[in-house]
């Protein structure tokens, strides 16, 4: 996989709450976030792939709806994670 068990647990320690939580909106948008990255990479390269393709706009519909919850729950996160990944919206 393109991102190590340490990388993670980085990732969810400056965005979760702590290392070990996994399950926050806040680390899983980031998550996700790197994810698209890396796919979008990958289909500069290849650009008949369309199973890649499929699973980049799957995975921009999940943090689009994680982010729709954040908005709902608490609109400061949701502006923080925002500003934080560089998002637009």
């Amino acid at each position: 996989m393109y991102l190590s068990k340490e990388e993670k647990q980085e990732m969810f320690a400056k965005h979760g709450k702590n290392k070990s939580d996994t399950g926050s909106a806040e680390g899983q948008i980031a998550l996700f976030t790197q994810r698209i990255e890396h796919l979008t990479q990958h289909l500069k390269k290849n650009r008949k792939d369309y199973n890649t393709e499929r699973s980049l706009v799957m995975l921009v519909g999940k943090r689009r709806s994680l982010l729709d919850y954040l908005i709902k729950k608490d609109i400061l996160r949701y502006r923080a994670i925002v500003k934080e990944l560089g998002l637009r919206k």
